[in-house]
């Protein structure tokens, strides 16, 4: 009976190769793919959804059973990854990335998968000094015994540069079909992929994950800093990912859409919140975040509003407000024409 193995699998062109070398080696591979809410991928496909063309790029699990011919387990870490990132037992990396603490949790839950298929395998993509915080040798080890996989987790692409696994002393494996891979290059795995005759997957690349970019950790900051104790929800964070942020004061911000994907995307977030809209002109659709704001607020928001609409260099615009517990009111907003104003309501850079 042949081996089985839990494998990780983002869609990614390391995840791929290494469930391909197992395969390879006849071992029955079973994907599982973890939903944190900070993808970059899956954001960008959200926003092709609700654009302009109305497109939907392919999902990277699709492609990854394409690719493997294997069965992919979804699983959607949701509030608990919240926990994760806000309160990180081995800290941040440059950014607000706990990826010690990710590697570790999703490696669990894989456990779990396996024990639960009877696999004795589990496997990653991973390459050392592939990535500055979870890919040392020393992170490596922290998160192989934290995750519970000591002497089990194998990393077939830097195999030959690890102490041997159980699967390999076992002769479930052979080693010397393993691969000693490592640092940030890419073109070996890129060359070894194209002579197994894929190439269907993403561009191989840094910032994979919203919490490594420097912009989202700033409007993170900011909505920590200004959170007030008060606890802070997976849409918190969904949203910080979208649009143009204007920090009103230490309670209030707007959130201002950038293109028409991200109006169609904001809508979904305008319950509770005063949505804003030029009438006459196109324009961004924007929403309050945080408390209902005062009618000074409200005519701030319109004016920033009415200066990222089509109507910006008009001495007035006519911008609607709905929600916040009152009727629908029409503001008629000089659009802001001094950017030293805008430029320090704006958390963080475009």
């Amino acid at each position: 009976m042949a081996a089985k193995a839990v494998v990780l699998v983002s869609g990614g062109l390391d995840s791929t190769l290494a469930a391909l070398l197992l395969k390879e080696q006849g071992v029955e591979v079973h994907g599982i793919h973890f939903s944190t809410g900070f993808c970059l991928s899956e954001h960008k496909r959200t926003m092709s959804f609700f654009g302009a063309a109305q497109g939907e790029a392919r999902p990277e699990t699709q492609r990854a059973e394409t690719n493997l011919r294997v069965d992919v387990r979804n699983v959607d870490l949701g509030e608990e990854y919240l926990e994760t990132v806000l309160h990180p037992k081995h800290g941040y990396g440059a950014n607000i990335n706990p990826c010690i603490d990710c590697r570790i949790m999703m490696l669990r839950k894989a456990k779990s998968y396996a024990d639960e298929i009877g696999a004795r395998i589990v496997a990653t993509g991973e390459v050392i000094g592939q990535r500055p915080m979870s890919q040392r040798r020393d992170t490596m080890r922290i998160i192989e015994k934290e995750s519970g996989l000591e002497g089990r987790l194998v990393r077939p692409l830097c195999a030959k540069r690890l102490p041997p696994t159980e699967p390999e002393k076992q002769g479930l494996l052979d080693r010397a079909r393993l691969l000693d891979f490592c640092g940030r290059g890419r073109r070996p795995q890129m060359e070894l992929i194209a002579s197994k005759g894929i190439t269907d997957y993403p561009l191989p690349a840094g910032g994979c994950c919203f919490l490594t970019d420097r912009n989202y950790a700033a409007r993170f900051r900011d909505l920590v800093a200004h959170s007030a104790g008060r606890k802070l929800t997976r849409d918190d964070l969904v949203l910080l990912k979208t649009g143009r942020h204007f920090r009103l004061s230490p309670a209030l911000k707007l959130v201002a859409a950038r293109d028409e994907g991200e109006c169609r995307f904001l809508e979904l977030f305008s319950e509770g919140r005063v949505r804003f809209e030029a009438i006459d002109v196109s324009g961004p659709v924007a929403l309050s975040d945080g408390p209902p704001p005062s009618k000074e607020e409200e005519l701030l928001c319109a004016r920033i509003v009415a200066r990222f609409s089509a109507g910006k260099n008009l001495p007035e615009v006519a911008v609607e407000a709905r929600g916040g517990g009152s009727e629908p009111r029409t503001y008629m907003a000089a659009p802001i024409r001094d950017e030293m104003v805008l430029s320090k309501l704006r958390v963080l850079s475009e």
